[in-house]
């Protein structure tokens, strides 16, 4: 009995050791995701029940051990995060700071995909390639992107700093600085060259499908005048 109440109390400091090296070590991005989600009631709810954060964490023992050539023991890390968040974060990646993955489920970022600062993901995203090559196959994110629900970015393209990927869109092209990209294939639409709106207000998302569609409805009417 003796025995199984210290091995109890040992489990417990580990896991509270585990928080504060989490809580020191990834708080900047502890706060980017308080700073980003409304739903977020404080610090200790982001550090112990956010997978996105959760994911980044063994992404970033994963990467280690990548980076030393210890591949397999880097794809088990991953592949357990996998499991235990539903988010894929292939080791070999590359990732800034400030990462914040949003409900997180689905999302899956390749090998060789690269991601600057202050990125926003949701669920269901997909920085992946577009076939078997080999080599840099994979998206180039920069800072300040936000990428919408369901969105595909497929292939060795840029994202361009401070755009908008729309929810669903799929995106095989390359993406100028402050864009937006919606549709599938991706359409962009440049907002006046300015900085998008990270709020993610989806009703101040410009279509370019729709607005094509306005502007040969108020030539008709011109016309019939």
């Amino acid at each position: 009995m003796h025995l199984l109440i210290n091995f109890f109390f040992l489990i417990i400091v580990l896991i509270i050791i585990k928080n504060l090296f989490i809580a020191v070590f990834f708080y900047q991005e502890i706060r980017a995701a308080q700073k980003r989600d409304p739903a977020a009631k404080g610090f200790a709810e982001v550090l112990l029940l956010y997978q996105g954060l959760h994911a980044l964490v063994a992404y970033r023992v994963s990467n280690f051990f990548y980076k030393i050539k210890l591949f397999f023991l880097a794809r088990f890390i991953s592949q357990l995060a996998r499991w235990v968040t539903g988010i894929e974060i292939h080791p070999g990646a590359k990732i800034g700071k400030r990462l914040f993955i949003d409900h997180g489920m689905g999302v899956v970022i390749g090998e060789t995909a690269v991601i600057g600062d202050d990125v926003l993901l949701y669920q269901e995203v997909t920085l992946g390639g577009t076939g078997i090559e080999t080599g840099k196959r994979h998206p180039t994110i920069g800072n300040n992107v936000v990428i919408g629900a369901g969105a595909k970015v497929l292939g060795n393209i840029f994202i361009g700093d401070n755009s908008y990927i729309g929810s669903n869109a799929v995106v095989i092209k390359d993406v100028p600085p402050n864009s937006t990209v919606v549709g599938v294939p991706g359409r962009i639409t440049k907002q006046d060259g300015k900085k998008i709106d990270l709020s993610l207000d989806h009703k101040q998302v410009l279509d370019p499908i729709m607005q094509t569609i306005e502007e040969l409805q108020k030539r008709v009417e011109r016309l019939e005048k």
